[in-house]
C-alpha cells in the first residue's frame, strides 16, 4: 500500500465488527507512530492511554458523540461499536499548548491501523470531566481527542463536492458518503512576477 491508497482508505469509520478484537501489539504500533512524527518546538508533550476491554470500553463509549451531521443517528449499535479506543492527552506538565501535533500523530496513529488492517474515527467531541474520572486521569493529563479503532463494517466513499455542501451522508444501504473539495478549488500557482495566483 503506497501512500496515496493508505491516506484514501484512512476515512472517518464509524461503525465496526467489534467482536475482532485488536492485538495489543498491534496498538502499540499504532501509538508508536507518534514517537516517529514531527512535533512543534519538537515538545512532544501528547501521551496516550489505550482500552480494549470491553467493560472500559462501554463506560468510553458512553462520553463521545458520534456524527454532528446524522442527527437521527446515536452512534454505532452493540456489535458495532470500536474494539479498542486510543486517548489523546496533552500532558500540562510538559506544555499547555500542542500546536498541530494532535492532528499530525492522530493521522500517523491512523495511518498505521489502516496499513494493519484496520480503520478508526478521530472524536473530539468528549465529554472530558466524565472521561477524566473515568480513566482516573492526574491533573496535568488533559484530554485532547478520543480515536476510536476497529475492523470496518462499513463502506465510506469519497464525492465531489457540490454547491459547497460539506455534509457527509448515509445512502438507503448504509453506504456513508463524504463530499471533497476538487484539487483545482483548493490549489493554485503563484506568480512571483506579478504577486497574482493562477491555477
Amino acid at each position: 500500500m503506497d501512500v496515496k491508497d493508505a491516506v484514501r482508505k484512512n476515512r472517518s469509520y464509524r461503525r465496526f465488527h467489534e467482536d475482532i478484537k485488536i492485538p495489543s501489539e498491534h496498538l502499540l504500533s499504532m501509538v508508536e507512530m507518534a514517537t516517529m512524527t514531527p512535533s512543534g518546538r519538537n515538545i512532544q508533550a501528547l501521551k496516550y492511554c489505550i482500552a480494549a476491554s470491553d467493560e472500559l470500553n462501554g463506560r468510553i463509549f458512553k462520553t463521545l458523540g458520534w456524527a454532528g451531521y446524522l442527527r437521527d443517528w446515536d452512534g454505532p449499535a452493540p456489535g458495532e461499536r470500536p474494539s479498542a479506543y486510543i486517548i489523546q492527552m496533552i500532558d500540562n506538565n510538559i506544555a499547555t499548548d500542542c500546536m498541530c501535533d494532535d492532528g499530525i500523530q492522530a493521522q500517523s496513529i491512523l495511518l498505521r491501523a489502516t496499513e494493519l488492517g484496520y480503520g478508526g474515527c478521530m472524536i473530539a467531541t468528549v465529554n472530558r470531566k466524565e472521561l477524566s474520572s473515568i480513566l482516573s486521569l492526574p491533573d496535568n493529563l488533559r484530554i485532547r481527542m478520543v480515536i476510536a479503532v476497529g475492523k470496518p463494517k462499513e463502506t465510506v466513499v469519497l464525492e465531489r463536492m457540490k454547491d459547497g455542501d460539506c455534509k457527509y451522508w448515509r445512502d438507503s444501504s448504509g453506504i456513508h458518503h463524504v463530499p471533497k473539495r476538487p484539487l483545482q478549488e483548493i490549489c493554485f500557482f503563484a506568480d512571483c512576477g506579478t504577486g497574482f495566483v493562477s491555477k
